[in-house]
């Protein structure tokens, strides 16, 4: 019986390791069934742009450019798609990478590739790049073109989300094409190319938060404009090079910038700067767009990134703008390629430089003594009378082109210079400020008990707003500050920020009150600037008489000031600055929070 029994277990032995097998032969040939069947219907997908079914004339919907180029992940490896951050629309920010190495950690990019950031739709209407961008990267991945070899791409499909869903086809007024376009404004109506230091959106937050994964060493943003008419298509916007400074804004100035128009008047594609020009005619020159930090590549450039706008002419037709955007990507792209490891060293010695200098200019203003003049393609204009008003406008006759010398005026100097501290210190109650310091990785330390530190403090001396909204704002300007040496008792919790970090352009730019995108100046501290304590005149008459009468130095210079006749004939005014000579004068009002660590000399 035993015996039965054994040849019994053998034999359900035999079978189930023959069921294993065949099981495992079921598992690899269902998973080899499973891909060969994702891969069918990979090959499937059609890569037929919106733009080319139309012949160039409409442009993607938002939903139709996500599902292209995740379509296009699941076709091809060398392509990967991410989110990172929230919109204001609702919609995550999506980045896409190209790389034919197949690897999407960008820290691990960087050690051997650069890294191209391309940015669309921050101005849907203007959705040139858009299109351009879902060509060239099929193009790349199918073949067509030639992949780079020693370059990451990275894109934005679609910055502004919310205004790209607001489509319509009437508010790009003087744009020749698409059919339907998105809105300028974003879903809360902020144009987001003044937004990267205020960071009033989400999209904002979310762009800091791409920006600084991929750490890009160019950075492209597509844009569409028209200040005049003329017979380009292309024009390129290069982010200021003396702002930019040193070897690197020489080798944007003298080398990238030459080379791309060079790129470019080779494959028949004719480029100028970017036409500076609002109700007249460029054909006496113009002066370069000055890039502060608000705008994309003012931002950018604060971690030394090679930054430049493509502005493509808008009354031209939308498919020529297209493919002329297509083909400036592809001559960044070679110019990258070829100069990867100068632009590599290059950022790196900046950024070094930065960190020896003693001063940093926070103003500039264009420098009349040196302008570079080149041959301008446009068309003539004159002024005749309106038909409409009855006051002359400007009429441009595209059958008069002409080819005549201009003067660019696109060098800057500066006009006000600070000194760099060692350090900056914020009181942990300006909390919104220091959550923009950890969004754009600024480092810093966090004071462990109370301590007192001798710091230059500034006081607000002058300043100006605007009379009208913008962007949200009331932006100040031509502020002015009064400095002076204190010891000031900070709390456990205040941080302190030390200059010598990569982040240090940014630190100024924002910091500093005069700077023209500082946080004074974006409203960050209006609360300094409105007394909060006062005094009635009834009561401190008596208390002003009685400080008089105390201090005699006091009293002969009240006599003084007397003189001044406004002053004299206007009694609240004196009784006020008898109270901000006083002790009962509240030590906040007008000073600045944010103290500075000055380096020993």
């Amino acid at each position: 019986m035993w015996i039965s029994k054994f040849r019994i277990l053998l034999y359900l032995a035999f079978i189930t390791s023959h069921m294993q097998k065949i099981t495992l032969i079921l598992s690899l040939l269902c998973i080899v069934s499973c891909n060969t069947s994702e891969k069918k219907h990979a090959s499937n997908f059609d890569f037929t742009t919106t733009f080319e079914k139309s012949n160039g004339n409409q442009t993607s919907t938002y939903p139709e450019v996500i599902t292209y180029y995740k379509n296009l992940a699941v076709s091809y490896p060398q392509i990967n798609i991410q989110e990172i951050g929230m919109t204001d629309s609702g919609n995550p920010l999506h980045i896409i990478t190209l790389n034919p190495d197949q690897e999407f950690d960008f820290e691990k990019i960087r050690q051997s590739k650069r890294v191209l950031l391309i940015n669309n739709g921050i101005h849907p209407g203007e959705s040139d790049g858009i299109d351009a961008t879902m060509l060239l990267f099929r193009d790349i991945v199918e073949g067509k073109i030639e992949a780079p070899k020693n370059t990451a791409l990275a894109t934005i499909p679609v910055y502004n989300i919310g205004g790209a869903l607001n489509r319509n086809s009437g508010t790009r007024t003087n744009q020749n094409g698409p059919k339907e376009y998105g809105f300028r404004g974003n879903a809360r109506n902020y144009d987001l190319n003044r937004d990267f230091i205020k960071n009033d959106t989400k999209n904002a937050s979310a762009f800091a938060k791409v920006f600084h994964v991929v750490k890009p060493d160019v950075f492209i943003d597509n844009h569409v404009s028209n200040g005049a008419d003329y017979q380009y298509t292309l024009t390129h916007l290069f982010t200021q090079h003396n702002k930019l400074g040193g070897e690197l804004g020489n080798y944007l100035h003298k080398e990238m910038h030459p080379q791309l128009e060079a790129l470019l008047t080779s494959k028949k594609w004719d480029i100028t700067p970017y036409v500076n020009v609002w109700g007249t005619t460029p054909d006496k020159g113009w002066t370069q767009f000055m890039d502060s930090p608000r705008y994309s590549t003012g931002y950018t450039t604060l971690w030394n990134t090679l930054g430049m706008m493509v502005e493509t002419h808008m009354l031209k037709p939308y498919k020529q703008r297209v493919e002329g955007t297509y083909e400036l990507m592809r001559s960044m792209i070679e110019i990258t390629e070829k100069d990867g490891k100068k632009i590599k060293a290059l950022r790196e010695k900046s950024f070094l430089n930065t960190s020896k200098q003693e001063t940093y200019s926070v103003h500039w203003e264009v420098d009349t003594t040196k302008v570079t003049k080149f041959n301008f393609k446009g068309y003539e204009g004159e002024f005749i009378d309106s038909k409409i008003t009855g006051a002359k406008r400007l009429k441009y006759d595209q059958s008069k082109p002409y080819s005549k010398e201009v003067e660019y005026q696109n060098y800057f100097t500066s006009v006000t210079d600070i000194t760099i501290p060692k350090a900056y210190i914020i009181p942990k109650g300006w909390w919104n400020v220091i959550e923009l310091l950890k969004l754009n990785q600024i480092q810093f330390k966090t004071l462990e008990k109370d301590t007192t530190i001798p710091v230059q403090v500034y006081h607000i001396n002058d300043y100006k707003s605007r009379k009208t909204p913008y962007e949200g704002h009331y932006l100040h300007y031509k502020t002015t500050i009064k400095k002076s040496n204190k010891d000031i008792s900070f709390k456990k919790g205040d941080i302190i920020i030390s200059t010598d970090q990569k982040g240090v352009r940014y630190l100024i730019e924002t910091l500093e009150p005069e700077a023209p995108d500082s946080f004074f100046n974006w409203n960050f501290f209006d609360t300094i600037l409105q007394q909060k304590e006062g005094f009635s005149p009834y009561v401190w008459e008596d208390k002003a008489k009685e400080l008089l009468n105390k201090n005699e130095e006091l009293r002969i210079r009240f006599e003084k000031k007397k003189k001044d006749t406004l002053f004299a004939n206007n009694w609240y005014a004196q009784l006020d600055w008898l109270h901000k000579q006083s002790n009962n004068y509240e030590k906040v009002h007008m000073r600045y929070p944010v103290y500075r660590v000055l380096k020993k000399k």
